[in-house]
């Protein structure tokens, strides 16, 4: 039995307490946060001990750590819990510095300790199963990849004014998906951006609606789209084309009902938003780590891949303020 320490209780903590609630071979034994009153909660919840972070880091009984807190605080956290042995699950990004998640992976290098980027959709049954398609070679060499990421509505601008910009707080997944999907590293990137959906983002200095295009050594090309708001939903869906044909995942609706009557055809809306839309991927990945750390294997997505998903938002972050290309060296 793996005895887990949640840092964090907000809204991802709970969703990765509640995964670990129905396993058999993990169990969250403690929590923290800075909010007392939401680790008792959770506490509650799950059956676990409400602790200080660093109680939860000194105790030789905690196996492994999930970093759910703030990103501003995982720098302190991976390094502490590096120095203590603890196996490390961390929410991305793992920093919005590329220099300190350098200094992380040297910290956890130097201890040994197994670490994961918890970069959940690459868990989602339908993605995972697209990318196992791309593999066994179903539509060839791949050509072409298209990833549409769009929120139903923008966060507060308190939000937009400490997470790093949308490149770095959104379309980071996207980032670490093209790689996924594309199966090699993109060597060029341009990016462009603009402010449509509110103006007081732009005020923030952020983009609100965005778009990046990738290219590969071998010539691959990705194009990636987000936005800060689509009116019909949560709107999630990958394309790849290739040499012998097509491949794409669709939207997940809250039901597979269709109705047609004589004004046409009607289909459910979509998933509200990521928390149900990746319910099962959040399980999935935190099996993932679970059995890596039982196994001795390292989990994946590794502390390098998480580097390289925020480099690509980085580049991407300068390739809009300027309107140059970037070429990608990792």
């Amino acid at each position: 039995m793996l005895n887990i320490g949640l840092l964090g209780c907000g809204r991802i903590g709970q969703v990765h307490g509640r995964s670990l609630k129905g396993m058999n071979k993990a169990s969250a034994v403690a929590v923290a946060d800075a909010v007392p009153a939401a680790a008792e909660a959770l506490a509650d919840v799950l059956g676990a001990r409400a602790m200080s972070s660093d109680e939860i880091i000194a105790d030789p009984g905690i196996d492994a750590v999930v970093i759910g807190t703030p990103t501003d605080t995982h720098y302190e956290l991976i390094h502490q819990a590096a120095a203590a042995g603890k196996a490390i699950f961390c929410e991305k990004p793992v920093d919005l510095s590329t220099d300190r998640i350098r200094e992380c992976l040297t910290a956890i290098d130097r201890a040994g300790v197994p670490f994961f980027t918890a970069f959940n959709r690459r868990f989602d049954p339908h993605f995972a199963h697209l990318e196992r398609q791309l593999r066994d070679g179903a539509v060839g060499e791949v050509e072409l990849v298209t990833i549409l990421s769009r929120d139903p509505s923008p966060p507060p601008i308190s939000y937009i004014k400490s997470s790093g910009g949308i490149f770095r707080d959104m379309m980071i997944h996207d980032f670490d998906m093209a790689r996924f999907i594309l199966g090699e590293d993109p060597v060029e990137l341009h990016a462009t951006g603009s402010c449509l959906v509110d103006s007081e983002i732009g005020l923030a200095g952020d983009w609100d609606t965005a778009a990046v295009t990738l290219k590969t050594g071998s010539g691959k090309i990705c194009q990636i789209s987000n936005s800060r708001r689509a009116t019909y939903g949560y709107d999630q869906r990958i394309e790849v084309h290739g040499s012998k044909g097509l491949a794409r995942a669709e939207n997940v609706l809250e039901n597979q009902v269709e109705i047609a009557t004589e004004s046409g055809f009607a289909r459910a809306p979509t998933m509200h938003f990521f928390l149900e839309r990746y319910e099962a991927a959040y399980a999935a990945e935190m099996a993932h780590f679970v059995e890596a750390v039982g196994s001795g294997t390292p989990p994946n997505p590794s502390g390098i891949d998480g580097l390289k998903a925020q480099m690509l938002a980085d580049a991407a972050t300068e390739s809009c303020t300027d309107g140059q290309a970037r070429n990608i060296t990792f």
